[in-house]
């Protein structure tokens, strides 16, 4: 018999309370398009502490699929993955973008 070898991502799964706040993240969208003016882009979560540690899923930010694991750095925008310093330096610290998805939320009692 021939398994299948699946990819095992590390973390543990969300309580319902942290798929709720991860689901009011991405309704704001990808904070780095939202901080630039082009309002609401779709996003995929960025975990900014991993996911392993306690509270890791409500440190997370939204970022749409270029600035956050497309892989490029380029005059138009800069991915988190691989280039965080980078990304980090054109956008701002994870922490300040979480602090300004924080604003947000409460801006919008999402």
């Amino acid at each position: 018999m021939i398994y299948a070898r699946t990819a095992m991502l590390k973390g543990r799964n969300p309580t319902l309370k942290e798929k709720k706040h991860m689901d009011k993240v991405s309704q704001i969208g990808c904070i780095v398009c939202r901080n630039e003016g082009r309002g609401y882009v779709p996003c995929e979560i960025h975990h900014i502490i991993g996911k392993t540690k306690p509270d890791a899923h409500f440190h997370v930010i939204g970022l749409c699929y270029e600035h956050h694991r497309r892989g490029e750095n380029n005059q138009i925008y800069v991915s988190r993955h691989p280039y965080k310093r980078e990304f980090e330096k054109r956008y701002g610290t994870e922490d300040k973008l979480l602090s300004d998805v924080r604003k947000y939320l409460d801006e919008e009692d999402l």
